[in-house]
Formats: structure tokens, sequence, C-alpha cells
């Protein structure tokens, strides 16, 4: 069972980020609201109601059916503008930053709730209409579901002011940095915590047992509390070769136990990973640092021309980086005091690499942004890091990175400033 809720967890994970998930829920519960309210008028609840706010009660049918349909009407537009605005905001972000950022967009349940409320509200109010008569009288109108769809609107409209305020900050470059920052770093810390009491050797797995995936996609989440049952119930050591959020190929090695598994286990295993086109910061870190390099490279194209976007993402990576430093690369996983698992990452070294050699392609013929770079790995170099191989990582960077910069650089004043920069700073 407890097999069973987790794969239904990591499944929900993946399910609700897109962008139909809530508002087809609400769709729904508004739908079930409705006949709720039918069987509710048919008992006498609209009597009951009248007796004690006989204002609050609508006293006419065909004025019952003009208010509701006047309110769906207008619902309808207000839906069809505010997805308009969404996909506005996808284009937007997708041109001008970078088309990664899009699924963290989408994710956003704040707009996915808002769009739901105005589903519910269309649904709800059309299956209203179906029950009243335009000849019914005040005794035998729904009242209270003709109240409670009027409700609905108004919270809708209230729904509808607070979603231009949220989409109007959200397009906005400094509120998408910060919340991949936010997002990577609950990550990161969460990984840094679950590492406190790990060993740091795993067994030589050159000699274990191979085993292919059998399917492509990227890999997004993984079911660990059920891998380390499996490891329990098969008496073996497992390794996972294939990076969280690395494109997995079909016929690609994932898994080496130390043991032999079955065709059965191995499914087993396989069923306990789930597979996606897309990626979420929230469930890998290293997506962030992708996102964020690629915004500063884009600012720095020329069609954007746009440094203080590019020195703004550099500073969320410095912190980022920071922070990456105080985890190790081993992705050992333990029970009972027990090596049972190792998770293969992406090591800092791989990720240094990633990020500057994106950063010294695009990013080379900017005096301003080499001095903010070299800060950056300045102020790296400084930080605390559990592994002593990371300052070493650091340094070879800065090595390069003054490298390319005296090549690509033409302005002596540019190569004087630099190098008096790198004098006092390094």
């Amino acid at each position: 069972m407890k097999k069973v809720f987790i794969r239904i967890f990591d499944f929900f994970n993946t399910l609700e980020s897109k962008i139909a998930f809530y508002p087809s829920l609400m769709a729904v519960s508004g739908f079930l609201l409705a006949l709720l309210m039918m069987y509710l008028e048919e008992k006498g609840i609209s009597r009951s109601v009248m007796d004690i706010f006989p204002r609050l009660m609508v006293e006419d049918g065909d004025t019952a059916l003009t208010v509701l349909s006047a309110c769906v009407g207008g619902m309808i537009s207000l839906m069809v503008f505010s997805f308009s605005m969404v996909m506005l905001l996808l284009s937007q972000a997708s041109s001008n930053y970078s088309p990664r950022l899009l699924p963290g967009l989408i994710s956003d349940k704040r707009h996915q709730v808002i769009l739901g409320l105005y589903l519910a509200t269309i649904l709800y109010m059309i299956f209203i209409i179906f029950s009243i008569e335009p000849s019914d009288k005040r005794y035998a109108l729904p009242g209270v579901s003709i109240l409670l769809g009027i409700l609905f609107t108004i919270m809708s409209l209230v729904a509808f002011i607070y979603f231009i305020h949220n989409i109007s900050q959200s397009i906005q470059i400094n509120n998408i940095l910060d919340n991949i920052f936010v997002d990577a770093k609950k990550r990161l810390s969460t990984l840094i915590a679950s590492e406190a009491n790990t060993l740091k050797s795993f067994p030589d797995t050159s000699e274990w047992h191979e085993y292919r995936i059998g399917k492509s996609g990227y890999i997004q989440n993984i079911a660990i509390g059920n891998l380390l049952d499996i490891c329990d119930q098969e008496g073996t050591k497992m390794y996972f070769t294939i990076p969280k959020g690395i494109f997995a190929l079909s016929n690609q090695v994932f898994l080496k136990s130390e043991k032999a598994l079955e065709p059965r286990v191995v499914k087993a295993v396989s069923s306990n990973i789930n597979f996606s086109r897309g990626e979420l910061v929230a469930d890998n870190y290293v997506l962030a640092f992708k996102q964020i390099t690629e915004i500063a490279v884009k600012a720095m194209s020329p069609g954007i021309n746009d440094p203080g976007t590019a020195i703004n993402a550099i500073d969320y990576i410095t912190e980022l980086f920071a922070l990456r430093m105080l985890k190790r690369d081993d992705g050992i996983i333990m029970k009972d005091n027990e090596v049972k698992f190792r998770l293969a990452i992406i090591t800092f070294r791989e990720l240094m690499y990633n990020v500057m050699a994106s950063l010294r392609t695009y990013c080379k013929h900017d005096p301003i942004i080499g001095q903010k770079i070299l800060w950056m790995l300045d102020y790296l170099q400084q930080q605390p890091s559990v592994e002593e191989e990371y300052n070493e990582v650091v340094r070879l960077e800065i090595n390069t990175w003054m490298n390319q910069i005296q090549q690509s650089l033409e302005s002596k004043r540019d190569l004087e400033v630099l190098a008096q920069y790198s004098k006092n700073q390094l």
C-alpha cells in the first residue's frame, strides 16, 4: 500500500504541473455542486431560506434567467481574455528569456485556480439555468442556487482583478529569477539535509549486472522509498546510472545491481521512475542553473542587449553555486545506517563547466560582465565547501575565464581595468 501511495504521489506531482489540471478538477466540482443544489432545491431549501431572508430571493423566473444568462456570457468573455493573457505571458517569456521557463510558468497554481473558478462558475450556472422555468413563481424558483451563482460571479470578478495583478508581476524578470532561485534553494537545502548522516563510499560497480530502461524521456521523479524496499527484498545494492533531469535513451544502461535481478524486479524498478517531456525546478535543481544561464545568455544577445538582466542572473547563479558547494557529489542513499542505493548526479565540476562554457561563449565581449563573473568566481573561492576539489574547479575556471576574456577584449583600457580588478580581487 505504501508503494502504491508513493507512486500515486509522484504521478500527481507530475500531473499537477499541467495547465489544465486544476481548471478541469474545479470544472467537475462546479458540475457536481450544481447537481447537489438541484437535489437540495427538491428538498425545499429555497423555501426554508426564503422564510428567513426573503429579500435575497429572486421573485421572477424571467428575471432569474436574465441575470444568470448575463453572468454566463460575461464569465465566458472573462475566461477567454484570461486564457489569452496566459498565452501572451508564455509567448513573451519564451521569446525574451528562455523556452525552459514555460513549465514553471504553466505550473503556477494561482493562474490555474483562477481559471478553474471561471470554468466552475460557468458550468454551475448553465445547469442551474436548466432548472428554471420562465413562468416559475417565487416559491418555486431555486432561489438559493441562483444566489450562489451570483456570489460565484462576484468572486470571479475579484479573482480577475488579482489575476491581472499577478500576471503583470509574473512577467517581470526579477520575479522570474527569484521564483527559480527560491525553488532551487528549497530543493538543494532538502538534498543537503538528507546527506547529513550518509557515508561517502560506495562499492565499485564496474562488475555489477547491467539493465536497460526500455523507454525514453526526461527522468523527473524517482520513488526512492520504493527502490530501497526493493533492495531489501532482493538483498542487493543498486546504482542508478542516469542523473535526474537527463534525457534517458531506450537502449541505455540505467541500472546496475550487485546481484542478478529477475525481469519482474527490473520492471518494478522501472515503474518507480516517472518520465516527462518537460522539467520542473522543484524536482531538479540543475534546471535552475540552466534556466538562469540561458536568461543571462539571451540578455547578452544582439537582439536584446540587456546586460543589466545578465548581471542579475549572475547574482542568482552565484548564490546557487555557493549553496551547491555544500552538497556532495556521491548521491548515496542509506537505510538503517547501511548503504543501499546510489543515484548518479551531475557533479559540481560538470555543473560549473556547463554554466561557464555558455557564459564564456556569449559574454566574453562585455568588460562589465567580465568583471562580474570574476567577482562571482572569487566569491565562490572564499565559500566553505564539503569537497576540496570544488575550490580547484573554481580556480581552474578563473584561469580559463581570464585567458578567454583577454583574447576577446580589444580595448587596451578595458584590459587594463580588468587586470587591475583581477589583481585586487583574486
